[in-house]
């Protein structure tokens, strides 16, 4: 019997530019049809941290510049990036499905996220989007634009935003609406677009949600049977890019919680990626939290690859 598969796809299996992102995910859509193949209802996730930020910096430079295209808020950048994204892998998945004789639909849901506005997170963006800078360009934009920069694990210089808590989704009805009539779901595209309750309505803000987050709270909703983060690495490692890095099969919440202490994951990579993994454990004792990489995604399902946490 087919399982219920949400899978978060990491940065590798998406582009820098649009021209880019239409080639690798002709790979991706390969990867995500082979499960479909194998029986299983699919959810795909993905993240947005490079497009979302090129569409911000495109919309405020032409804004700043003299053009006639105005600022846009980033809630609508994160928006604006589920289309585009969700636009190639849609195609991709289409084409894909048709080339294997399945006849099955693939739909992007613009997909809203709340978060909690008292998030402590607003006080101390974390987030890395956009392209990687110098220092010397990093300094030149906070004093120009006032965002805030940081190091991003030894690539470079990126901006942060805001990293708040999912709390819920909004248009989980109408997913899961999908996914019982055998469609293949893209959603939380980019972790979901931010939003805050306002009375009956939603208000966006200024923020990115960790997708992998994002994707552990997706599965645990639908009660998924797997969460299957892709990343660019086969399996977790401790003492990553060592002499004597270790590779990992398996993973516990007890080990996971002994590895983090010891700062055994990097934060802007490794790190969301295990704490997503235990965050959907935890809620769904009897559920399997997998991480692996792109071409490895139904070898790590059938067991014979990746890192499987479990409580």
């Amino acid at each position: 019997m087919g399982k219920k598969i949400v899978i978060a796809l990491g940065g590798n299996a998406l582009g820098s530019n649009s021209k880019e992102q239409l080639e690798l995910v002709k790979n991706t859509a390969s990867s995500i049809v082979k499960l479909v193949k194998d029986g299983n209802d699919v959810i795909v996730a993905h993240g947005n941290g490079p497009q979302v930020g090129m569409i911000n910096l495109a919309m405020e430079y032409s804004s700043n510049n003299g053009g006639n295209t105005p600022a846009m808020p980033f809630p609508e950048c994160g928006a604006m990036s589920q289309g585009y994204i969700g636009y190639h892998l849609q195609q991709s998945i289409q084409k894909e499905l048709k080339d294997n004789g399945l006849n099955k639909p693939c739909a992007t849901i613009v997909t809203q996220v709340i978060v909690d506005e008292n998030d402590d997170a607003f006080k101390n963006p974390t987030k890395p989007i956009g392209s990687f800078y110098s220092e010397e360009e990093a300094k030149k934009i906070m004093e120009e634009t006032g965002y805030t920069f940081v190091e991003d694990a030894g690539r470079g210089y990126r901006r942060v935003v805001a990293s708040p808590k999912p709390v819920d989704i909004v248009e989980l009805d109408v997913v899961e609406q999908l996914v019982d009539n055998g469609t293949v779901v893209i959603t939380v595209g980019g972790g979901g677009i931010p939003v805050i309750k306002k009375g009956n309505g939603l208000e966006g803000v200024p923020a990115v949600i960790d997708k992998d987050r994002s994707s552990a709270k997706l599965a645990s909703l639908l009660k998924a049977d797997v969460l299957l983060i892709l990343t660019a690495v086969e399996k977790v490692s401790i003492n990553f890019n060592k002499p004597d890095q270790l590779d990992l099969s398996e993973l516990t919440l007890n080990e996971a919680n002994k590895y983090i202490a010891e700062g055994q994951f990097a934060k802007g990579s490794m790190l969301p990626k295990v704490e997503a993994c235990m965050d959907f454990i935890n809620g769904n004792p009897e559920g399997t939290a997998i991480i692996t990489s792109l071409d490895k995604a139904l070898d790590a399902i059938h067991g014979d690859t990746g890192t499987i946490i479990k409580k």
